[in-house]
């Protein structure tokens, strides 16, 4: 099992910044792609950036040029760095790795952070 905790979500006005982080503990071994995705109320949940062991990322087109993904392989983290943030931004953020284990992958979650852009 993994467990993932992440932490710095909040309320934020429209233009402002935050930085979600998520730490990874437990079973480690074999994690390859770590991530975060969003739900927002009566909306499917979303991708919003993922990034590979290697470092690769990829984006949903609407946070492209507005946040940045990393990770710490180190420390088994994964940061979301959020700017410029719009309303529309507002959704429960989670942070997702994918295991590979015994043959096959999974996906583990956790438990999400709020994050509101309003004035």
């Amino acid at each position: 099992q993994v467990q993932l905790v992440e932490s710095g979500g909040g309320l934020v006005q429209p233009g402002g910044s935050l930085r979600l982080s998520c730490a990874a503990s437990g079973s480690i071994v074999g994690i390859d792609a770590m991530g975060w995705y969003r739900q927002a109320p009566g909306e499917q949940r979303e991708l919003v950036a993922r990034i590979s062991n290697g470092g690769s990322t990829n984006y949903a087109d609407s946070v492209k040029g507005r946040f940045t993904i990393s990770r710490d392989n180190a420390k088994n983290m994964v940061s979301l760095q959020m700017n410029s943030l719009k309303p529309e931004d507002t959704a429960v953020y989670y942070c997702s790795v994918r295991r590979y284990s015994g043959g096959y992958y999974r996906q583990y979650w956790g438990q999400g952070t709020q994050v509101t852009v309003s004035s």
